[in-house]
């Protein structure tokens, strides 16, 4: 419900710890769904990254739905074959 924020704060408002978060920002960014942005804190460290999101949220789960329905449908075709298998395969005495 924000315009951007960092790893930290995405953290805290999804309550997912930060590798979880990590692995999540790796998927955004290979889909190019975010940018990101650095800006330098106050004394030493790394920069801080702030992260805003590049289509809205319910196109990206709108993207997984159809993906998992996609594997769905490979999977039960994939049982569909096996059960015509099994039945040509089978011998009655």
């Amino acid at each position: 419900n924000v315009e951007e924020a960092t790893s930290r704060e995405i953290e805290i408002g999804s309550n997912l710890r930060q590798p979880e978060v990590s692995i999540a920002m790796r998927t955004l960014r290979n889909n190019n769904w975010v940018e990101e942005r650095e800006i330098k804190k106050d004394g030493k460290g790394r920069p801080m990254k702030i992260y805003r999101l590049t289509i809205s949220l319910s196109d990206i789960i709108k993207h997984f739905e159809d993906e998992k329905r996609k594997e769905s449908a490979k999977t039960l075709e994939s049982i569909e074959r096996l059960k015509e298998l099994s039945r040509s395969l089978s011998v009655t005495p």
